[in-house]
């Protein structure tokens, strides 16, 4: 009887470590073909594909999507740049060589503050040669989101026009006047929010594209001789008690 006792627990204990060692070769099996394509490739040493927590879309696929995301975004972009400069007219003159060679136009000139617009994606070096006209007193670039309002217009202007569509087909079979100026009433109200949404996107398509540059400009104060002699003795002074 011990020795039936005895062989009964030798082979629990050997079927168990049968199972365990099978348990772990599938897991280990599963682990390497998890890291690349084609198992059996000499260890794992094949090309790889990231998943970020086992998310089924492959990493580098992911991170592509989300940069086209970010290419459709609408941003508007506007640089401020304030200038000391010896000549207003040929510093307009020049801005206005910067617009068209930046692909842009110029939207107004004056003697204290001009406008141009170029294309989004040069604006960082247009202001840099914009800076090279004069002395810069300051300068900043910023930016505005306007993604989800023009995301909004579209749906608006959307549903306007399906609106717009069903108000057609009542016109259609409108059996009085009464009716019918009633429908038409709609349909104008309809067509003004058409025009205010169409507007709109153009305006947010149209900036987020070219984006505006703003020049505050002042014009070197010219001293007199007087001037001149004050300045001399300024630094004539200066020079007495203070060298460096």
């Amino acid at each position: 009887m011990r020795n039936l006792i005895f062989l009964t627990l030798i082979f629990i204990s050997a079927f168990l470590t049968s199972c365990n060692q099978h348990l772990h070769k599938t897991t280990s099996s599963g682990a390497y073909e998890s890291s690349g394509y084609g198992g059996g490739q000499g260890g794992g040493h094949g090309s790889t594909v990231q998943y970020d927590n086992n998310i089924s879309q492959p990493l580098e696929k992911r991170k592509l999507i989300n940069q086209e995301s970010l290419q459709d975004r609408k941003v508007i972009y506007n640089g401020i740049v304030a200038l000391q400069v010896k000549s207003p007219d040929s510093t307009n003159n020049q801005l206005t060589e910067i617009a068209k060679r930046y692909e842009g136009y110029v939207q107004t000139l004056g003697t204290n503050k001009s406008v141009i617009r170029v294309k989004s994606e040069l604006l960082s070096t247009a202001v840099k040669d914009i800076c090279t006209l004069g002395k810069v007193e300051s300068q900043r670039i910023s930016g505005q989101d306007v993604t989800d309002e023009y995301t909004n217009l579209e749906i608006r202007l959307e549903n306007a026009n399906n609106a717009r569509k069903r108000y057609l087909e009542l016109l259609a079979k409108a059996e009085n006047v009464e009716a019918a100026l009633k429908v038409e009433k709609e349909l104008e109200r309809i067509n003004l929010e058409i025009d205010t949404y169409t507007g709109r996107i153009n305006q947010i398509g149209h900036l987020s594209s070219y984006s505006t540059i703003t020049v505050n400009i002042r014009e070197k104060v010219k001293p007199g001789i007087i001037g001149y002699v004050g300045i001399g003795l300024y630094k004539s002074v200066r020079w007495l008690f203070v060298r460096n």
